[in-house]
Protein backbone atom coordinates (compact mmCIF):
# COMPACT_ATOMS: atom_id res chain seq x y z
CA UNK A 1 0.00 0.00 0.00
CA UNK A 2 3.30 2.76 0.24
CA UNK A 3 3.20 2.52 -3.11
CA UNK A 4 -0.22 3.55 -4.14
CA UNK A 5 0.27 5.88 -1.17
CA UNK A 6 3.22 7.38 -2.86
CA UNK A 7 1.54 7.34 -6.82
CA UNK A 8 -1.62 9.05 -5.17
CA UNK A 9 0.48 11.99 -3.66
CA UNK A 10 2.62 12.13 -7.21
CA UNK A 11 -0.20 12.20 -8.95
CA UNK A 12 -2.33 14.73 -6.75
CA UNK A 13 0.83 17.00 -6.46
CA UNK A 14 0.87 17.02 -10.21
CA UNK A 15 -3.04 17.72 -10.69
CA UNK A 16 -2.73 20.09 -8.49
CA UNK A 17 0.34 21.61 -10.26
CA UNK A 18 -1.98 21.98 -13.65
CA UNK A 19 -4.93 22.99 -11.63
CA UNK A 20 -2.69 26.21 -10.10
CA UNK A 21 -1.34 27.24 -13.82
CA UNK A 22 -4.44 26.64 -16.31
CA UNK A 23 -6.77 29.13 -14.76
CA UNK A 24 -3.40 32.01 -14.57
CA UNK A 25 -3.41 30.72 -18.17
CA UNK A 26 -6.85 32.07 -18.61
CA UNK A 27 -6.00 35.48 -16.58
CA UNK A 28 -3.59 36.04 -19.79
CA UNK A 29 -6.46 35.16 -22.11
CA UNK A 30 -9.45 37.41 -20.99
CA UNK A 31 -5.99 40.17 -20.86
CA UNK A 32 -4.96 39.64 -24.49
CA UNK A 33 -5.74 42.39 -26.68
CA UNK A 34 -8.35 41.40 -29.70
CA UNK A 35 -5.62 42.27 -32.15
CA UNK A 36 -3.40 39.68 -30.55
CA UNK A 37 -4.58 36.81 -32.67
CA UNK A 38 -0.85 35.41 -32.41
CA UNK A 39 -0.72 35.70 -28.80
CA UNK A 40 -4.16 34.59 -27.77
CA UNK A 41 -3.70 31.31 -30.44
CA UNK A 42 -0.79 30.39 -28.56
CA UNK A 43 -2.01 30.53 -25.33
CA UNK A 44 -5.03 28.72 -26.38
CA UNK A 45 -2.79 25.70 -27.55
CA UNK A 46 -0.89 26.00 -24.03
CA UNK A 47 -4.02 25.78 -22.19
CA UNK A 48 -5.43 22.78 -24.15
CA UNK A 49 -2.64 20.55 -24.16
CA UNK A 50 -2.35 21.20 -20.06
CA UNK A 51 -6.15 20.46 -19.64
CA UNK A 52 -5.24 17.05 -21.71
CA UNK A 53 -2.35 16.39 -19.61
CA UNK A 54 -3.69 16.78 -16.36
CA UNK A 55 -7.01 15.43 -16.94
CA UNK A 56 -5.61 11.87 -16.98
CA UNK A 57 -3.43 12.77 -13.93
CA UNK A 58 -6.62 13.87 -11.98
CA UNK A 59 -8.36 10.44 -12.69
CA UNK A 60 -5.29 8.57 -11.89
CA UNK A 61 -5.40 11.18 -8.71
CA UNK A 62 -8.69 9.96 -7.82
CA UNK A 63 -8.44 6.01 -8.39
CA UNK A 64 -4.95 5.75 -6.48
CA UNK A 65 -6.98 7.92 -3.32
CA UNK A 66 -10.08 5.28 -3.62
CA UNK A 67 -7.43 2.44 -4.25
CA UNK A 68 -5.98 3.92 -0.61
CA UNK A 69 -9.28 4.21 0.82
CA UNK A 70 -10.73 0.77 0.04
CA UNK A 71 -7.60 -1.31 1.00
CA UNK A 72 -7.38 1.22 4.56
CA UNK A 73 -11.02 0.99 5.10
CA UNK A 74 -10.42 4.49 6.36
CA UNK A 75 -13.47 6.32 8.27
CA UNK A 76 -14.63 9.03 9.46
CA UNK A 77 -15.96 12.42 9.05
CA UNK A 78 -12.50 14.28 7.84
CA UNK A 79 -12.61 11.56 5.03
CA UNK A 80 -16.23 11.95 4.02
CA UNK A 81 -15.34 16.06 3.71
CA UNK A 82 -11.81 15.41 2.28
CA UNK A 83 -13.92 13.09 -0.37
CA UNK A 84 -16.58 16.22 -0.75
CA UNK A 85 -13.89 18.61 -1.75
CA UNK A 86 -12.44 16.25 -4.33
CA UNK A 87 -15.34 16.08 -5.65
CA UNK A 88 -15.71 19.81 -5.75
CA UNK A 89 -12.04 20.47 -7.50
CA UNK A 90 -13.08 16.87 -10.24
CA UNK A 91 -16.04 19.78 -11.19
CA UNK A 92 -13.42 22.74 -10.61
CA UNK A 93 -11.49 20.81 -13.06
CA UNK A 94 -14.63 20.08 -15.48
CA UNK A 95 -15.59 23.96 -15.45
CA UNK A 96 -11.80 24.71 -16.68
CA UNK A 97 -12.97 22.60 -19.45
CA UNK A 98 -15.82 24.46 -20.47
CA UNK A 99 -14.40 28.02 -19.83
CA UNK A 100 -11.34 26.78 -22.35
CA UNK A 101 -14.46 25.93 -24.89
CA UNK A 102 -16.08 29.05 -24.52
CA UNK A 103 -12.01 30.97 -25.00
CA UNK A 104 -11.58 28.77 -27.98
CA UNK A 105 -14.96 29.85 -29.47
CA UNK A 106 -14.67 33.04 -28.64
CA UNK A 107 -17.55 33.04 -26.29
CA UNK A 108 -15.65 34.07 -22.60
CA UNK A 109 -17.30 36.93 -21.28
CA UNK A 110 -15.44 36.92 -17.99
CA UNK A 111 -12.70 39.60 -17.05
CA UNK A 112 -9.39 39.22 -15.86
CA UNK A 113 -10.27 39.82 -12.46
CA UNK A 114 -13.10 37.18 -12.15
CA UNK A 115 -10.43 34.42 -13.16
CA UNK A 116 -8.30 36.19 -10.89
CA UNK A 117 -10.39 35.31 -7.82
CA UNK A 118 -11.44 31.71 -9.98
CA UNK A 119 -7.59 30.85 -10.06
CA UNK A 120 -7.69 31.13 -5.86
CA UNK A 121 -10.53 28.13 -5.57
CA UNK A 122 -7.17 25.29 -5.65
CA UNK A 123 -5.60 26.87 -3.22
CA UNK A 124 -8.29 26.73 -0.54
CA UNK A 125 -9.51 22.97 -1.75
CA UNK A 126 -5.59 22.25 -1.25
CA UNK A 127 -5.45 23.88 2.36
CA UNK A 128 -8.83 22.32 3.51
CA UNK A 129 -7.64 18.88 2.06
CA UNK A 130 -4.11 18.86 3.77
CA UNK A 131 -5.45 19.64 7.09
CA UNK A 132 -8.50 17.15 7.26
CA UNK A 133 -5.77 14.64 5.78
CA UNK A 134 -3.13 15.64 8.64
CA UNK A 135 -4.74 16.88 11.33
CA UNK A 136 -8.64 14.55 11.44
CA UNK A 137 -10.23 17.25 12.80
CA UNK A 138 -13.41 14.74 13.01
Amino acid sequence: MLWTKAFHIVFVVSWFAGLFYLPRIFVNLAMVPAESHAERERLLLMAGKLYRFVTPIGVLAIGFGLWLWFGYGFGGGWLHAKTSLVAILAAYHIWCGRLLAAFAGGRSTKTHVWFRFFNEVPVLVLVAVCILTVVKPF
